[in-house]
This record gives C-alpha cells, structure tokens and sequence, in this order.
C-alpha cells in the first residue's frame, strides 16, 4: 500500500460541496466533486452541536485538527475514510449553499472582516491519501478508526463490500427515519445510522442461509444490483411478529431476536387469540422473573427463557428445618449445602415457587425426581 501526504486548504475542500438529496441521502461530495465524503460503508453525520462548533473554533483559532484520511479510487478521486464528520462540519459552516449553522452567535455569511474570512478560507488541513488493495484498505481503516466516535463492527466491515447492493441496503436500514425503522422500532433496538439495524438482519439472514457469519452473506451478494433479497426477508418478519402476536408491547419485543425466531417457527400453526391470552397468563404469574422471554417460550415452550423464579435461601432454610435436616424422599440427614429445593407440583403443572409447594432433597434424590 503506497500512503502520501499532502495538504489542502478549507477553500480547497468546500469547492463544490454539495449533499445530494435530503440531509445527502444520495451521496455527498467536495473538493471540486473529486472527493466522495460519504462513500457507502460511511455512517451518517453524527456530530453534535457542540462536537460541530469545536471544530469550526479550533479553526478559528488556528488550532490544529487531526489528520484525515481519503483513498484514492481512480484518477484523481478519492473516497474519505476518515473525517466525515470534520469535514461535513467545515463544509455545512462556510460552503456556498450550505452555511447552515451559527458558532458563537454568528453565520460564515456574517463574517465581515476580510482577514478574518480570508484566515477561515486558508486554514491548511493534513490529508493522507493511501493506495492499495480492498483488503489493504479495509485493514488500514480499521486501524485508524475514528477519533472521538468509534466504528461499530458494522461500520468497520462495509469497507470490504462496498457496492450496488451495500448502497441498496444503508438506504433501506441506515439513513435517518429509514424505512426500516419506520416499520419497526418497536421491535428493534440500536441505531439505524450506527448500521446497528443492518447488522442485526444480516445476522438473522446469515443463520436462514447457513452462513457461519455475515461477511459470507456481505460477499455473495456484494455486487447484487438491489437489496431486495434482505429488505423482502426483514418485510416478512416483521409481517410475521405482527401476525403472531398482534398485541403490541414495546418494552418487552424491542431486541429480542426476532429474525432467529422467525426462520426457526414461521410456519409454526399458532392461534394468536390463544397465543394472546397465554402471554396474559405469563406476565401475571409472579414466578416468571424474565418477562421478555415469554415469546420465546411460547415458541419453544423452553423455560430457560422464563427464568423461573428459584426458592430462596430462607425459604430452603424453613422447609429444610420442617423437615429436621433430612431428605424428604431417601430420609437420611444431609447438611443443607449438600441439598436442592424442588417443586413438589412442577411449575409446567401449575405449581408455584411457595413453601407449601417445596421439599428439599439430596443432590441423588433431585437428580432422580429432575429425570422423571
């Protein structure tokens, strides 16, 4: 990989900035359209206020920013692989078109003082520009990250598969109020413009497919000429939550894994009126100490995924007592750390975690009862 320095000046980097489409949905390019800054393995403009009106101070006062990145793609055009979120604070500040925002009570348009201006304009920023394979690139990109706002695993990895289909698919799960979360935040968690959604259903598509991990379903359809293939798939599960359990309820269906759920029971027979009723049931019984794991249950009918409430160490200690230290099935005297509590009525049964409901048995005796 062959990596050269150079610097350029604000009045350089501003040249033809321009955000295509709403907030540059459709790409956003500077330094004279030679420069792509939101290349497709790119987030979105994350900087706060005040992160922004740091940046245009520092330059104010002459003070060094960090070094960024680009990578040359062709003759004479570069991709930013580092200092999006700079260089969209610079632009959005003194560009033409674009001076959007005030610092310190004042726009770039009021800056009346020719020096002044002329100060802002000439400001030199460091640029290293690095040439080299796709894999050289993406490796040099993890690396470098970015300073103040770490990549996610997500953001990290589109640098590998950039293309027709990685473009497609940030539209549709990654841009601000995307479709994807439009349809369904209430049963998503994360952040669209972290890439927290997209990663999350190529997990889920990954497992459908067999693919031990999401870079083999990334690199199948790397240069696929749409995303239809995962937003149809994403569009189905939800279509299925809804069917299957129509009733709504955010805090307790946002960041389960639905899309496992949904490869592994979707042509499962359920009757949502029943379904309904038995997560009512659920969610009342005092004994369920994991209430978002009712919708797993009811597929599965695995009680992991209720974590049945457990007798405690003074209710162990009460039967235990009433039973003058021995084991209630074999009869001999253990002490109680070498005994377990067990339900007399299985919680399945209906039995519940109470006193009446409990005898303490030898670790033998329990494991022979556990087995029946």
């Amino acid at each position: 990989m062959i990596i050269t320095r150079t610097q350029i000046s604000i009045a350089e980097l501003i040249n033809g900035y321009e955000e295509k489409g709403a907030d540059g949905i459709e790409g956003v390019v500077a330094y004279g359209g030679k420069l792509d800054v939101r290349p497709a393995y790119q987030r979105e403009y994350v900087y706060s206020g005040k992160e922004r009106d740091e940046v245009i101070r520092s330059v104010k006062k002459g003070f060094p920013l960090n070094i960024m990145y680009w990578s040359k793609v062709g003759n004479d055009h570069y991709e930013l692989m580092d200092g999006q979120q700079r260089t969209i604070s610079i632009c959005r500040y003194a560009a033409d078109d674009y001076q959007t925002y005030s610092v310190d009570h004042k726009y770039f348009f009021n800056v009346t003082d020719p020096v002044e201006r002329q100060s802002f304009l000439d400001y030199t920023l460091d640029i290293y520009i690095c040439e080299g394979t796709p894999n050289e690139i993406h490796e040099w990109f993890t690396i470098i990250n970015i300073a103040g706002k770490v990549l996610s695993a997500q953001e990290i990895l589109n640098t590998s598969y950039t293309g027709t289909w990685l473009s497609a698919a940030k539209l549709f799960f990654s841009k601000p109020q995307c479709t994807a979360y439009n349809m369904a935040n209430d049963y998503m968690t994360g952040s669209p413009i972290r890439q927290q959604y997209l990663e999350t259903v190529l997990n889920w598509i990954s497992d459908r497919d067999g693919f031990e991990n999401i870079k083999d379903y990334m690199a199948l359809h790397q240069h696929d000429e749409n995303a239809d293939d995962i937003i149809n798939y994403y569009k189905n599960v939800i279509e299925w939550i809804e069917k299957t359990f129509p009733n709504k309820r955010k805090s307790l269906m946002a960041g389960l894994q639905w899309g496992l759920m949904y490869n592994a029971h979707k042509d499962d027979n359920l009757n949502p009126i029943a379904t309904e009723q038995e997560i009512k049931t659920l969610l009342q019984d005092d004994d369920v100490t994991n209430q978002k794991g009712v919708y797993e249950y009811i597929l599965t009918r695995n009680e992991k995924y209720l974590s049945i409430r457990a007798f405690d160490t003074r209710e162990k200690r009460k039967v235990y007592e009433r039973q003058n230290q021995k084991c209630a099935d074999c009869g001999k005297h253990f002490e109680i750390e070498d005994m377990e509590a067990h339900h007399k009525v299985r919680w399945t049964d209906g039995g519940h975690t109470t006193i009446d409901n409990c005898v303490m048995l030898c670790k033998k005796c329990h494991d022979k009862r556990h087995g029946e």
